[in-house]
């Protein structure tokens, strides 16, 4: 209840006019475009908007104009947003995640970008270096190769016997085609003893083929690495994991509050309000190229005890002490 009376609340905030809630800020209004990935209804895209614009409030902006596109798993339709916000010139540009980035930074290299999400954003070429990104891009990276341990790390927790654990990943989608979280996980699977394997997908059938062929070995667990295409198929993948009873951990949150076993990783809406600090200070005059890239610095481990308990695992008291949240 406490969940979704804090969305039903930034919901509300997203829908509030800035102009009407603060007027710290003097001088004309300023624009601010942003291209999220989410669907126009999605409630964890609202309630991003909403931190975002409560971020944005709170360090005194409120003369702004805010341009959302939502874009959602429609890599056309993201491209075009993409060139739409472009063309209204704002004064700076909010890029959610790598498949919003990507299509922005083709559109322009003089518009202010700042992202959240690009996990590699050096080696896909944003940014010269994380100390000093040189052009017109900066932002918060989410993940990093070391994020591989951790998830096979939980999943050998609620799992002890486990034996093999299946990375589901699709190559068009995923950052470095797919290969940025495999040297990791080899190194920490090879640590404790577990067979990893790299299960690509492209579409709903390569997702239930990968899940029914792991889930037919005992000891088995699934990782699902967050990109676009999990996040699109996100409701598919709970169901089949929960169909072939396969404990998998996810990136995201969301996938567990919608029936997922456990996640973790970063708190993404931690991230996107942290975004609005380096908006507030380019609006002040100073440039991206002197703002570092940085990384996340509030992660979340969410356990969905429901869904544990239709899986027949019993999870250890001092497990569930840790997270963040339980969800029964």
């Amino acid at each position: 209840m406490r969940r979704r009376q804090f969305i039903a609340a930034l919901g509300t905030a997203a829908m509030w006019p800035l102009s009407a809630r603060a007027q710290q800020q003097a001088g004309p209004t300023r624009r601010i475009a942003a291209l999220w990935p989410f669907s126009e209804t999605d409630p964890d895209g609202r309630a991003e908007l909403g931190a975002f614009r409560l971020g944005l409030r709170e360090l005194g902006w409120g003369n702004i104009v805010i341009e959302s596109r939502w874009g959602g798993g429609n890599l056309e339709r993201t491209r075009d947003f993409a060139a739409e916000l472009v063309r209204l010139a704002p004064d700076v540009i909010f890029a959610r995640a790598n498949a919003q980035l990507g299509p922005l930074s083709r559109e322009t290299r003089t518009i202010p970008i700042v992202f959240v999400g690009a996990s590699d954003p050096v080696g896909a070429g944003y940014v010269a270096s994380l100390a000093r990104p040189r052009g017109n891009i900066t932002g918060f990276t989410l993940y990093e190769p070391a994020l591989a341990g951790k998830w096979l790390g939980v999943l050998k927790e609620v799992l002890p016997g486990l034996r093999r654990v299946a990375l589901l990943i699709n190559p068009e989608t995923a950052i470095l085609r797919g290969t940025f979280y495999t040297q990791a996980l080899n190194t920490a699977a090879s640590a404790i003893g577990v067979d990893p394997v790299v299960s690509k997908v492209f579409n709903a059938s390569d997702i239930e083929a990968a899940i029914h062929s792991l889930a037919k070995k005992s000891d088995s667990g699934l990782i699902v690495a967050p990109d676009t295409f999990s996040d699109v198929n996100g409701d598919l993948i709970i169901s089949l994991a929960a169909q072939y009873r396969l404990p998998t951990v996810y990136a995201i949150s969301r996938f567990v509050k919608r029936g997922g076993l456990m996640s973790y990783g970063p708190n993404e809406r931690d991230a996107v309000k942290r975004a609005t600090t380096y908006i507030d200070r380019i609006l002040k005059g100073e440039k991206p190229s002197d703002l570092p890239v940085q990384a996340p610095v509030k992660f979340d481990l969410v356990v969905n005890l429901k869904t544990a308990k239709a899986l027949g695992l019993s999870i250890a008291e001092s497990f569930l002490l840790r997270a963040d949240e339980v969800i029964e």
